[in-house]
């Protein structure tokens, strides 16, 4: 486990709520994290799925379509 220590400069008001919520415990970030990793891969996946359908829509060769996909994959 890696220990990050984090310094927040927020509003009074959201600072007060986010505390009272529970929000700003390591447990509650953590999943807060977790959570926002996962939309951003989910995003990802589907903007390639989006791509690769415009690529199927493009009648491209299995090699062209397979480039595609290495490129992709050399971004990540």
């Amino acid at each position: 486990m890696t220990l990050i220590d984090l310094t927040l400069n927020l509003p009074d008001d959201l600072a007060n709520e986010a505390t009272t919520q529970g929000l700003l415990t390591a447990p509650m970030i953590e999943q807060l994290l977790r959570t926002e990793l996962t939309r951003r891969r989910t995003e990802q996946f589907f903007g390639l799925l989006d791509q690769l359908a415009v690529a199927a829509k493009a009648d491209l060769s299995e090699t062209d379509l397979q480039a595609e996909i290495d490129a992709y994959r050399q971004e990540r």
